[in-house]
């Protein structure tokens, strides 16, 4: 039954909401029932999971600025990388080894990975997330650049419940929905999740072997490789063009090799397979350090599709394993500023404008307006790394 307007408003009235907004939400959710029940999702779980739900204007919030995305890679990096977190990632390889080495040979990876993304993603469990999840799937599905994804997760999320696999009281994750110890979307929980000890449930918020087991089994999915690289920092030579390095454009080691790309001091070339494919990484454009990145890296993107996460997971992979492993030789250019949301949305109009179109105009800064902002910057015979900058957007939002 729809409820009157008061109701609907005083529902929502924690949420930070205005009135008017709370009323919308309130009408969304019931249209939304109708999207759910077409996906099987009965009436008594959308009672119950749905019933007196509200939006969280945190959330809305947090999906324009997410840190991997809005501060800077280095910062990033800083706080995701730091001797305590690799303190705590080799202290916490060493108490659950004997379960994680077995876990790593049966799935064919790394058990050091599989640790790194337990440190990022819940701090070795510590720190797993208390938002509910269906509130917060409900608050993207309702508005934002997220939608889409916030609807097809709310109807996986229900879908859990509905399945047995986990109470709606257990439903606890991150502001953007992702449940467990590492973080497991629900579409990706139904798809990978993993009962390791046979218990008949796929517990990953608390039963470890299931944690970890999970998280090898999506990775293996994902074409990770034991044994293999993820990626190594490199120098680039003198008149590199920087337009090679582009996400689509993958070559063999031995072609890179041969161009005159060398690696950084720590780690040699010459040690890999020669065959193996790659790609030039310029996570903070021409000013910044260079990587060579393998497949492997591109398995952990299925992960979290953020260059910031994947170089965070393959570098505290390293000192898991290594605590003298080398760290990233290259300076970053740590006197620029990551662009606002808003800035980035001004700088893929100012692109639009000018005749270089990057896609939708979301403030995503991702491999089409990159494309985009190499085309512009090729035409002005500039470096043509694709990074937006505070510099980059001052030229393409001047009148020369």
């Amino acid at each position: 039954m729809r409820l009157p307007v008061v109701a609907a408003c005083l529902v929502l009235v924690g949420s930070g909401l205005s009135p008017a907004r709370a009323e919308d939400f309130h009408a969304w959710l019931e249209h939304f029932r109708a999207e759910a029940a077409a996906a099987g999702i009965s009436k008594p779980v959308m009672d119950d999971a749905l019933t007196g739900l509200k939006a969280d204007d945190r959330v809305i919030k947090l999906n324009d600025n997410q840190p991997e995305f809005s501060r800077s890679i280095w910062d990033y990096l800083d706080s995701a990388v730091s001797d305590k977190r690799v303190a705590d990632g080799r202290a916490a390889y060493q108490a659950n080894k004997a379960l994680l080495d077995s876990i790593g040979a049966a799935y064919g990876v790394d058990p050091e990975v599989i640790v790194a993304i337990w440190g990022l993603e819940s701090s070795y469990g510590a720190l797993p997330g208390n938002y509910d999840a269906i509130q917060s799937l409900a608050t993207l599905a309702w508005k934002g650049r997220r939608s889409a994804y916030g609807r097809s997760q709310l109807i996986g999320a229900l879908k859990i419940i509905q399945n047995g696999y986990a109470s709606r009281a257990q439903l606890k994750g991150s502001w953007a929905g992702a449940l467990g110890q590492t973080q497991f979307i629900p579409t990706t929980y139904l798809a990978y999740a993993v009962d390791h000890d046979g218990d008949g449930r796929r517990d990953i918020w608390n039963n470890l072997g299931d944690v970890f087991a999970s998280t090898a089994n999506y990775l293996a999915a994902s074409d990770y490789a034991t044994g293999a690289p993820w990626g190594v920092e490199v120098t680039l030579p003198a008149g590199f063009d920087y337009a090679l390095a582009d996400s689509d454009h993958h070559r063999a080691l031995a072609e890179w090799a041969a161009s005159g790309i060398e690696a950084k001091k720590g780690e040699l070339i010459d040690d890999f397979d020669p065959n193996l494919r790659a790609r030039v990484l310029l996570p903070a454009g021409a000013k910044g350090p260079a990587f060579l990145v393998f497949p492997n890296f591109e398995a952990i993107l299925h992960y979290n599709n953020s260059t910031a996460y994947a170089l965070a997971v393959g570098l505290l992979s390293q000192r898991i394993r290594d605590a003298e492993a080398p760290i990233i030789q290259g300076d970053w250019p740590r006197d620029d500023r990551p662009l606002t949301l808003d800035e980035r949305k001004a700088l893929q109009q100012a692109l639009k404008e000018r005749g270089f179109d990057p896609g939708p105009v979301d403030g995503v800064i991702g491999a089409g307006t990159k494309r985009a902002l190499r085309a512009w910057q090729k035409s002005r015979d500039l470096p043509a790394d694709g990074y937006a900058s505070e510099k980059t957007l001052a030229e393409l939002t001047s009148h020369n």
